[in-house]
């Protein structure tokens, strides 16, 4: 058996911890997107797998005796990856790491990449979550987000994963999309909640510099801001009529559906990204996978790599937070959650009251009806919600 050697990043960290994959392949780039994607050949994907599975080992080794609660495969589309291989790198994984035995399991999937068998495929492999980018149930406002799919590809692909077994699925929708009405963002809200998915997130388009929407952003027809608002602000009542509740800015659950792994994000779990341009965060450093295929392939496909992960020249941009960034991020990604942050649990981390730091932003906001106190916890107010980014560029460190 290799030695299992763990870095002082990772040491920091054991306990517990998450595990992202990213599969950066997609049949064709959408409009919005500005994720780390594009289309490849077969040849191409292959040899990705290939490295992908021996980064898999390297951490695994580094990870020895951390317990690993989620896995979430994103992209670009993985499953523009083959049965095959998709099969092979969950394999990696499970004899990489020590999954808890409740770990959530999630990959991302867009319609027109999926059918029955390699949904199947998916769940032999101990996936047990799905989210799918649905974005629209509005043909036309597919087309206008340059998506492969249409309506009755994505409802043959939800009927499809719940055939193969899937009893936690989470749809990806999208409001903000250029000439589309409020009556269309509502239509496709209760469609898609009618189909009783266990998970909803609803995002609003943001349009991303040096996207094609960027680009043709002046003659793009957008919603206006007061419909925006009311797209969002009337998004929880309607989801709520079917079960859901609002846990996050952008996301609904039913009972015990939260997505574990974005909350383990938002609550500071400590967590290896694995693949071209993956991020990790681990022991309060921040770094960066290399977003050059050729030198991630370059590294993984040597036979004699000497360096550790995460010691490897390809994983860079490393970052190691500050107090003061540390202190941000936490009341940040907390004030995302509806219960917001814990006094209690703030100054057991950084060993501070949080009025001692913040104490002038929380009085601003108080004022302004935007955050409030209870029972220990501060967090945002329903108005709050509506201008959290407001908020929280007040928290930002200078």
């Amino acid at each position: 058996m290799a030695e299992r050697v763990a870095s002082s990043a990772v040491e920091k960290s054991m306990g517990c911890a998450e595990l992202y994959l990213h599969i950066p392949f997609c049949m064709k780039k959408c409009g919005y997107c500005d994720f780390l994607s594009f289309s490849a050949d077969a040849d191409m994907r292959e040899r990705y797998v290939r490295a992908l599975i021996r980064e898999i080992k390297d951490a695994g080794d580094a990870f020895y005796g951390t317990r690993i609660v989620t896995v979430f495969a994103g992209g670009g589309t993985p499953t523009v990856l083959d049965s095959g291989q998709i099969r092979r790198i969950f394999r990696a994984v499970q004899a990489s790491f020590s999954l808890d035995a409740d770990a959530e399991i999630t990959v991302e999937v867009n319609p027109g990449t999926v059918d029955e068998e390699k949904l199947v495929t998916l769940r032999d492999a101990g996936v047990n979550r799905l989210s799918i980018g649905c974005q629209s149930l509005d043909d036309r406002l597919l087309l206008e987000l340059g998506r492969i799919h249409d309506r009755d590809v994505f409802l043959r692909c939800f009927h499809a994963a719940r055939r193969a077994g899937f009893r936690n699925i989470s749809i990806d929708l999208m409001s903000g999309i250029p000439d589309q009405s409020y009556m269309d963002w509502v239509r496709t809200l209760r469609e898609a909640a009618e189909l009783g998915p266990e998970h909803i997130s609803a995002y609003s388009l943001i349009l991303e510099e040096g996207t094609p929407f960027w680009r043709k952003r002046d003659s793009l027809r957008l919603p206006d801001e007061d419909t925006e608002r009311r797209m969002y602000e009337d998004t929880r009542r309607i989801l709520s009529e079917y079960g859901y509740e609002r846990y996050e800015i952008s996301n609904y659950a039913k009972r015990d559906r939260r997505c574990r792994h974005n909350v383990g994000y938002w609550t500071g779990v400590p967590y290896a990204g694995l693949g071209l341009g993956a991020s990790s965060y681990l022991g309060n450093v921040r770094f960066r996978n290399t977003d050059h295929m050729e030198a991630y392939l370059d590294w993984f496909e040597q036979t004699d790599r000497a360096l550790p992960w995460p010691e490897a020249p390809v994983h860079c941009e490393r970052e190691a937070l500050s107090d003061a960034d540390a202190m941000a991020e936490f009341v940040i990604l907390g004030l995302r959650m509806e219960e917001g942050i814990s006094e209690e649990t703030f100054f057991s981390r950084f060993g501070k009251n949080i009025g001692e730091v913040y104490g002038e932003i929380l009085e601003k906001h108080g004022r302004e009806g935007l955050l409030e106190e209870k029972n220990g916890r501060i967090f945002l107010t329903e108005r709050g919600f509506s201008l959290s980014n407001y908020v929280m560029c007040d928290f930002l460190p200078d």
